[in-house]
């Protein structure tokens, strides 16, 4: 083999490599293809939103529905509200419970909705009545360890 055939092969390599390197990011990113260029947006506050991040899953049953699209403070409530966008091909009843959930015991944080059974339908700009906060961790631990020195001075 010449050196330029061997610098073309290895050179192939070296893209298809990378490409697949891109290929695995977008995949553990989560960035992965969704088609949400129709959308409708919703909005839900949360007393505590733990580590969500913009771009985060929405997901129903476990299929991913939507994208987180913004995450703010609302000064009057004090509480966070994130606004998030979910696909026009998926309609949720105006009753539908929205939650942080975490993918496995330390993954990543997503919304999860629980459909209702109300027969309107959520419209562009409504907002989830009925919300669950994320679990923390760090304060589950906590109340775990004050429980238990509590119990053992008894």
């Amino acid at each position: 083999m010449s050196r330029t055939t061997l610098d073309l092969w290895v050179g192939i390599f070296v893209v298809i490599g990378m490409a697949a390197l891109f290929f695995l990011a977008l995949r553990v990113g989560n960035l992965a293809s969704v088609d949400l260029s129709q959308t409708y947006t919703v909005r839900a506050q949360f007393d505590n939103i733990g580590g969500l991040k913009v771009r985060a899953p929405v997901k129903s049953a476990g299929v991913v529905v939507g994208r987180v699209e913004e995450i703010r403070f609302d000064i009057n409530t004090y509480r966070a509200e994130v606004v998030f966008s979910i696909a026009t091909r998926y309609e949720f009843p105006r009753d539908t419970i929205g939650s942080i959930l975490t993918s496995g015991l330390l993954g990543e944080q997503y919304i999860g909705l629980d459909a209702g059974g109300d027969i309107d339908m959520l419209q562009n700009g409504d907002a989830l009545q009925i919300t669950q906060s994320a679990v923390v961790l760090e304060k589950l631990i906590g109340q775990f360890l004050f429980d238990r020195a509590g119990s053992a001075t008894d």
